[in-house]
């Protein structure tokens, strides 16, 4: 079987763990995670390790992994010294982060070695900004946040990290005919009330980015028959008391 689920970041490890084992993934399994598992919360270097040790997992690149690889000048030696050095557009790159959730990322990653962020570097830096496959006889395309400044000759090759990592599409917007985008990034709840803690579908593209970063569940996509799974029913699910602008990033 085939899954798919989106932006972690903020969600304890062992409920992502937890809510895995209520599928029965197993190693005959491979789940593609479309990006943005660090940041937000204190569990995302460890699901991020966890990651890089499964042969049957993928992470497709983030916008909060790109920030974090942006901040790569950090990490020679990461000292409070350091940081206050920094200046101009280092500064400016770094505050961004730290204003997005990327403060617990930076505390995780004071406790390992240099060698150890190195190669967690080299990991991101290997990440693709999509994925395309074909399961049951449906075409997909896995990205990120959609595809900005969609054009339907133009090639996937050719559009920006920027447009794979950031844009927000509007639910009016259309995308292939014959092929399903499926991405995170926008939280649903943005769209409505009505989608919080669900997908949100459109007969060109699916949003699956269900609020992790709020405290609701992550949402996992089977492939092979599109059905939904949540380690909390999303019909109970509630919304928390916290401004969405929080989590908007």
């Amino acid at each position: 079987m085939i899954y798919v689920t989106s932006d972690l970041h903020g969600y304890p490890f062992e409920k992502f763990r937890a809510m895995l084992e209520s599928v029965s993934f197993s190693d005959d399994d491979f789940l593609f995670i479309l990006g943005d598992v660090i940041d937000r919360g204190k569990d995302g270097i460890k699901i991020l390790k966890w990651i890089m040790l499964q042969p049957n997992v993928e992470l497709i690149l983030g916008n909060h992994e790109a920030m974090m690889l942006a901040c790569d000048f950090l990490f020679d030696e990461i000292t409070d010294l350091t940081i206050s050095d920094l200046t101009g557009t280092k500064l400016s790159i770094y505050s961004n982060w730290v204003a997005n959730g990327g403060q617990p990322t930076l505390d995780a990653l004071h406790s390992l070695r240099y060698k150890e962020i190195e190669y967690i570097l080299d990991f991101l830096r290997d990440c693709p900004l999509y994925e395309t496959l074909s399961v049951n006889g449906r075409d997909f395309i896995l990205v990120h946040s959609g595809l900005g400044n969609f054009q339907w000759k133009k090639k996937l090759s050719d559009y920006t990290e920027t447009e794979l990592l950031w844009t927000r599409p509007g639910l009016t917007k259309r995308y292939y005919d014959d092929v399903t985008i499926i991405f995170g990034h926008t939280p649903t709840l943005y769209y409505d009330d009505k989608f919080t803690g669900k997908a949100v579908k459109t007969d060109t593209w699916i949003d699956i980015d269900t609020g992790a970063a709020t405290g609701l569940s992550p949402m996992l996509l089977r492939l092979d028959d599109m059905k939904e799974f949540f380690l909390t029913n999303p019909n109970k699910q509630k919304s928390h008391n916290f401004s969405l602008w929080d989590f908007f990033i």
